[in-house]
C-alpha cells in the first residue's frame, strides 16, 4: 500500500496526513504535545494510518473524530484510545443509518485502491470510546490545549477542534472547498448555519478542512455563513431545496 498517504507539515509539532488517492481527499491531523499526541480523524481505513503516525511521534496517541462517518473513523481500529462526542454511541454500536454494503460502494467509488485491498473485508468501525466529549471540553496533550466544539449540521454530533493559542481551527466537514453535503436525513441545514455562526466568532488564524484543497483562507468562513443566512432569508435553507454553487464551494440541501 505504498504512497497511499501524503504527509505535510503545518509546524514543528503538527502534521497533515492525507488520502489523495480517494475522491474525498480526506485529511487527518496529528497534533504532538509534550505528553501525548492527538490524531484528529483517522481516515478511510484503507491503509494503516498508525504506521505513518508512529513515524511522526514517540508519544502515546489518542484518536478523535470530527464525526462518526466511515471516511473519518476508518483507522480508529488501530487506536485503542479514542474519544467521541457523548451522543455518538449509537452510531458506534450498530445503529449507523447506512448499510455496510452502501458504505463499501462509497469507499470504492472513484478510488485508486491498493492492489492488496479487498473491499469485501471492509467494515464500518464500531467500538466504545475511552472518553466521552462534550461541547467546549478541552483536551490537554501537554503544552497544547485543544477545545472540542459541537458544530452540528453535516452530522448531528459533529465536532470542530479549536486550538486557541495557535488560532488553528480543524473544521472536519463543516467547512471545506467543494460541495458540502447537507441533504442526508441526519443532516440539519439550519444547525449548519448556527455552527458557522459559532466558528466565525472565534479569532481563527488558519482553517484546516477534512477534505480537498488545503489552500483555504479565513474569509471562506464568512462567505459560507452569509450565503446560508441568505438562503434562510429566502426560505431555502432546508432539505430538498437543491444545490447552490458559490464558485470554490457549494452546498447540497
Amino acid at each position: 500500500m505504498d504512497n497511499w498517504f501524503t504527509i505535510d507539515k503545518i509546524d514543528e509539532k503538527t502534521y497533515i496526513i492525507s488520502e489523495y488517492r480517494h475522491w474525498e481527499e480526506t485529511h487527518c491531523y496529528l497534533l504532538n504535545g509534550s505528553e501525548r499526541s492527538l490524531l484528529i480523524d483517522t481516515g478511510l481505513g484503507i491503509s494503516n494510518i498508525y504506521d505513518e503516525v508512529v513515524k511522526l511521534t514517540d508519544k502515546p496517541i489518542t484518536a478523535v473524530a470530527t464525526h462518526i462517518h466511515w471516511d473519518h473513523i476508518g483507522g480508529h481500529k488501530y487506536f485503542p484510545e479514542f474519544y467521541a462526542h457523548d451522543e455518538e454511541l449509537d452510531w458506534l454500536n450498530g445503529k449507523f443509518p447506512l448499510s455496510v454494503e452502501k458504505i463499501r460502494e462509497m469507499v470504492v467509488d472513484r478510488c485508486d485502491l491498493p492492489n492488496d485491498f479487498d473491499i469485501n473485508d471492509y467494515e464500518l468501525f464500531q467500538g466504545m470510546p475511552t472518553k466521552l466529549l462534550t461541547d467546549h471540553e478541552t483536551i490537554d496533550i501537554g503544552g497544547r490545549q485543544i477545545e472540542a466544539l459541537h458544530t452540528p449540521g453535516h452530522a448531528p454530533w459533529h465536532l470542530c477542534f479549536w486550538e486557541r493559542n495557535k488560532g488553528y481551527l480543524f473544521t472536519g466537514d463543516l467547512v471545506y472547498k467543494d460541495m458540502l453535503f447537507a441533504y442526508y436525513p441526519s443532516t440539519d441545514p439550519e444547525a449548519y448555519l448556527d455552527s458557522l455562526e459559532k466558528v466565525t466568532a472565534l479569532p481563527v488564524e488558519k482553517v484546516f478542512p477534512a477534505h480537498h484543497s488545503l489552500d483555504i483562507r479565513l474569509e471562506i468562513l464568512i462567505r459560507m455563513r452569509e450565503a446560508l443566512k441568505q438562503l434562510k432569508a429566502a426560505g431555502k435553507l432546508h432539505h430538498g431545496s437543491g444545490t447552490f454553487d458559490y464558485g470554490d464551494w457549494g452546498i447540497w440541501l
